[in-house]
């Protein structure tokens, strides 16, 4: 430390005390840098063992994702093979594309196929057509002010959901078969004399499919819309209030145009899914009657696999089928980021 002479008078302490004012910042600036340096050291060690933690934490659903989602098209080489169980695949003939080539070549298959992508599609589009429909009951449900009924009303349309479709099925028989609840009630009152058939026929099916779909689903499809309403800004209710806003215009005017991003962004999910139906519902509810119109592409899928026993063509039609499940996908993002400004993926 520089020792500075002593000064007489209340001029000579203010100079001294600048002088060494002066000294102290200059020794500062001369430790910054390092100690600048050392504290953004410390942080990039602090932030890539936090980084390190978090790519722990999502390690184990990484190994899940790639063992059930990427893995498995390591089975597409199926398609490329005449492959017979018996033999196994290296015993298996190579026919190269000749699988792809037969979706096209017979006409009988092309006409097979245009009916269950004609079936596919009209389902697709009628389920998207009632996609709004857990909005709306979502919408309602949060208007209802006593909360044990809200909790009572949202608990049992939301299990359904997790109610598998063969007790689905099971339920449908019991209540709508020629033999069933409501063909004996019918009957007994009089108002028919023969049993009517709602699962055993071809008519109307898919309106039957999609409104089963709804009931399935109505409540668990309303969660997410509940949520999103639980973050709307409440400032906006009371300022509509103050200004005289009824219940419903605060729903037409606030509580829906908040939802619609949301609802935009599942819809156009559900676009880019037009081809994936799932097979589970179809499957329990096909018959002999119905088959034709019932038979979606995932279910189509199956039949020629496993009651075909044709595993190359399934993994012909199962590998075109994700193809345009991508295509799809990248065409919605592409219009989602044109329209909104804001891809989805």
């Amino acid at each position: 430390m520089r020792e500075y002479p002593a000064s007489r008078g209340a001029a000579g302490d203010d100079m001294t005390s600048q002088l060494v004012l002066q000294e102290v910042a200059a020794t500062e600036l001369e430790e910054s840098p390092a100690a600048e340096k050392a504290s953004r050291k410390q942080r990039r060690q602090a932030g890539g063992r936090r980084s390190y933690t978090m790519f722990l934490c999502i390690l184990p659903f990484m190994v899940l994702v790639f063992v059930f989602s990427y893995f498995p098209l390591y089975g597409w080489i199926y398609s490329l093979f005449d492959y017979r169980a018996a033999l196994g695949l290296s015993g298996s003939e190579f026919v190269g594309l000749r699988w792809f080539e037969l979706l096209v070549s017979s006409p009988t298959q092309v006409a097979q196929i245009g009916q269950v992508l004609l079936n596919t599609l009209a389902i697709s589009f009628l389920g998207i057509a009632t996609s709004v429909l857990p909005l709306f009951f979502a919408v309602f449900l949060n208007e209802v002010r006593a909360p044990w009924f809200r909790n009572a009303v949202q608990t049992l349309t939301t299990l359904p959901n997790f109610i598998s479709w063969v007790l689905v099925y099971m339920i449908a028989f019991s209540l709508f078969s020629s033999s069933g609840l409501v063909n004996n009630v019918l009957n007994d009152a009089g108002l028919i004399t023969q049993p009517l058939k709602f699962l055993d026929t071809d008519q109307n099916v898919w309106l039957t499919m999609t409104l089963w779909s709804v009931w399935k689903g109505l409540g668990w499809g309303a969660i997410i819309y509940l949520a999103a309403i639980a973050g709307i800004d409440q400032s906006l209710y009371e300022s509509a209030k103050i200004d005289g806003a009824g219940r419903f215009q605060l729903m037409r005017y606030i509580t829906i145009p908040q939802l619609m991003p949301t609802y935009l962004v599942l819809l156009l999910l559900s676009v880019a899914n037009l081809l994936n139906n799932g097979m589970e519902q179809y499957f329990v509810f096909q018959n002999a009657f119905n088959k034709e119109t019932i038979q979606v592409l995932d279910l189509y899928v199956y039949n020629i696999g496993i009651t075909g026993n044709s595993l190359s063509m399934a993994t012909a039609i199962g590998m075109l089928k994700s193809v345009i499940s991508v295509a799809l996908l990248l065409t919605v993002n592409w219009i989602a980021k044109r329209v909104r400004g804001q891809s989805i993926v």
